[in-house]
């Protein structure tokens, strides 16, 4: 071996040393931020709701106050700059010379923080992705030897990230491909299969429960049209969260003044909160209620409605909420959405057509459709879906609903609230 050889060699050897002793200080940071923000908002959020419950003048004041301190923070602490979710990694990871500030971590932090707590309808996931890739862009701009590996250690961040948050190393991987790189090589395996081990780990040694407990007792072949019919029926409800995003972010730009658009945002989200509570946060409290009492559920009008219109209204107050400069994305929204989709078309199919089929299995699978339609990304919603119950013996069932819901949903409206592209105006 020559000496030119020998050095490339060598080179190589220390910049894979480098980058798997970085991918584990970024898997360790960025699952202790996510394992640390789903925490911390699951704790006050239950005690913000409570009171909510307990005096509805909370239900009208809580949104205008987070929304309020929210742009008050941005505007005096962080720039003044808004932030744009998983759009900012995508503008990031597009240019060479981009990287994600380091304030960017504390913004999505403490910004999902207070929109979830106090009432915005979206959920942290997002805040958990962008301030964990942040982590890893940082952790690039250290060494000149990890400039050509910033997506792949902006990757790494995010899989963490989704990984802790949950307890699912398949979906933080994939999630990171699919919405993310879009392309696999060997270092965005070494460095996301480090971090997303690392993440692993550390929620095993805090005993990280999954999302929700339940006991699932198995499916039918004979189930699958009305899983077909699930996948289709969520990737139509998918295409309306998406286009009630892009359209009340629309139309709330042409405001102006900020304080206006907090305003028309908390009185949306006042109204709704009174009427539908279960739309409070992220509205997993709502989806843990009603799997305990999903077997039990009959069909009646009231609950119908109910249902309709937590199908109908959630969309829109996750709208307002990040229209107004609320911190998230679609990702909890999709999640609780199509659970009570799920449920709701279960509990019709057994009531006037006799179907047999089981409404726990339906609330799981819901959830996956809903999601993989939301953001295009079936294989993740897969994996998250079997991750949220830590079961997979629903698997082969959520495959075909999550394939059946994304490409209705393409073949509907060919877009996600993160490839969406605003035409320039001349």
């Amino acid at each position: 071996m020559n000496n030119t050889a020998r050095i490339k060699k060598n080179f190589t050897f220390i910049k894979y040393q480098k980058l798997i002793t970085v991918s584990v200080l970024v898997g360790f940071l960025s699952s202790f931020l996510a394992i640390s923000l789903k925490r911390l908002t699951e704790h006050y959020e239950e005690i913000f709701l409570d009171k909510a419950n307990l005096n509805n003048v909370y239900f009208i004041v809580l949104p205008a106050i987070g929304l309020s301190v929210i742009y008050f923070l941005r505007h005096y602490l962080f720039k003044k700059k808004e932030n744009k979710g998983i759009r900012e990694i995508f503008d990031t990871t597009a240019e060479r010379k981009n990287s994600l500030p380091l304030y960017k971590i504390p913004s999505h932090f403490i910004n999902g923080l207070i929109t979830v707590v106090f009432g915005g309808s979206t959920g942290i996931e997002v805040s958990t992705v962008v301030a964990s890739a942040t982590i890893g862009s940082v952790a690039q701009e250290k060494e000149n030897v990890f400039n050509r590996h910033k997506t792949e250690l902006i990757c790494a961040g995010v899989a963490a990230g989704i990984t802790a948050l949950f307890c699912s190393p398949f979906a933080g991987i994939l999630f990171a491909w699919e919405v993310i790189s879009k392309k696999i090589s060997k270092t965005f395996l070494i460095t996301g299969g480090v971090s997303v081990a690392v993440a692993l780990g550390f929620i095993y040694f805090l005993n990280e429960k999954p999302l929700f407990t339940v006991t699932l007792n198995g499916w039918h072949w004979q189930a699958i049209p009305y899983f077909i019919l699930l996948g289709i029926i969520a990737g139509m409800n998918s295409v309306y969260l998406t286009k009630c995003v892009l359209f009340f972010k629309k139309r709330f730009g042409k405001i102006e003044k900020h304080p206006n658009r907090i305003f028309f945002a908390a009185v949306i989200l006042s109204v709704s909160l009174l009427l539908l509570p279960q739309l409070y946060g992220e509205g997993y409290h709502a989806i843990k209620e009603n799997i305990v009492h999903s077997n039990d559920l009959t069909f009646t009008i009231t609950l119908a409605l109910t249902f309709l219109g937590i199908i109908i209204m959630k969309p829109i107050v996750t709208s307002a909420t990040l229209a107004a400069g609320g911190d998230g994305g679609v990702f909890a929204p999709s999640i609780f959405i199509g659970g009570f989709v799920g449920l709701l078309l279960a509990i019709c199919l057994n009531t006037f057509f006799d179907a047999g089929v089981i409404p726990l299995n339906f609330m799981i699978l819901g959830m996956g459709a809903m999601l993989s339609a939301s953001i295009h990304a079936p294989l993740t919603a897969i994996f998250l879906t079997c991750g949220l119950v830590n079961d997979y013996s629903l698997f082969i069932p959520i495959c075909i609903v999550c394939l059946v819901a994304k490409y209705t949903a393409k073949m509907i409206y060919p877009f996600t609230v993160y490839t969406y592209q605003p035409k320039p105006t001349l």
